[in-house]
């Protein structure tokens, strides 16, 4: 039986970022190629390999962060939880895919038959799009955040997608102010990236998932219980 109880109160977001690149400064370059090369991957594929290649950038972040070793090989590993990861992008990226298509393909469709429709109405029908847009934006925000620590628990607790989600949830409402610091540094770190000629941005990413491994790992600390050993990740 895994191992899914948690701490509270430890998440210092200053002090995770921090941690975090002190514990990866000296193989920047190998988590950088591994969190690029995952990402690609993902994104090419369509998203399907997402929750795959994702599962394989944890890995190799809570090696370094754990003092294991990491070669690029570590990223494959993550296709060893395709299926739960797969599960755990479709939560995060269905509901956006299926708004938006609820959202915007009337919008293009109005836009398309303008002529029927008074300038009037069709910035009223804007406006409105918007609004919606803003508030599905927010909970979907909100959504993502409870699910932070869902793919770090795949790999190092060899959970199923549906108990990853819920058991991230569940710690995620219990350090709830910690959890939103994080996210509003890794908010400002973006931001600083996206300023550095937009490309910056590509290199505060390790950054920001070695942060939030560190906060992971400071909520769900290495498993000592002997049944917890049989993962993929607490067995090596």
């Amino acid at each position: 039986m895994q191992n899914t109880e948690f701490r509270t109160g430890v998440i210092k977001p200053v002090e995770c970022v921090k941690e975090g690149w002190e514990f990866i400064k000296q193989d920047y370059w190998l988590l950088f190629a591994i969190t690029l090369v995952g990402v690609l991957i993902g994104g090419v594929t369509m998203y399907i390999l997402m929750g795959a290649m994702l599962c394989g950038i944890f890995y190799c972040f809570l090696l370094k962060i754990d003092g294991r070793p990491v070669t690029f090989e570590g990223l494959w590993k993550g296709f060893e939880w395709f299926a739960p990861g797969l599960m755990v992008t479709l939560f995060f990226v269905m509901p956006v895919i299926i708004l938006y298509v609820i959202i915007y393909v009337p919008v293009f469709m109005a836009t398309a038959m303008s002529e029927t429709l008074s300038r009037q109405e069709l910035i009223t029908l804007l406006i409105g799009v918007f609004a919606v847009d803003f508030v599905f934006i927010v909970i979907m925000v909100c959504f993502h955040t409870l699910l932070i620590f869902s793919f770090p628990l795949i790999v190092d607790r060899s959970l199923g997608g549906i108990q990853a989600m819920k058991t991230s949830a569940k710690a995620v409402w219990n350090n709830l102010s910690g959890v939103i610091g994080l996210i509003m540094v890794n908010f400002v770190l973006t931001l600083i990236g996206y300023l550095a000629l937009c490309v910056g941005v590509y290199f505060v990413i390790p950054i920001i998932l070695a942060g939030n491994a560190v906060a992971y790992r400071k909520v769900f600390p290495v498993s000592k219980n002997e049944g917890d050993m049989n993962s993929p990740y607490q067995g090596l």
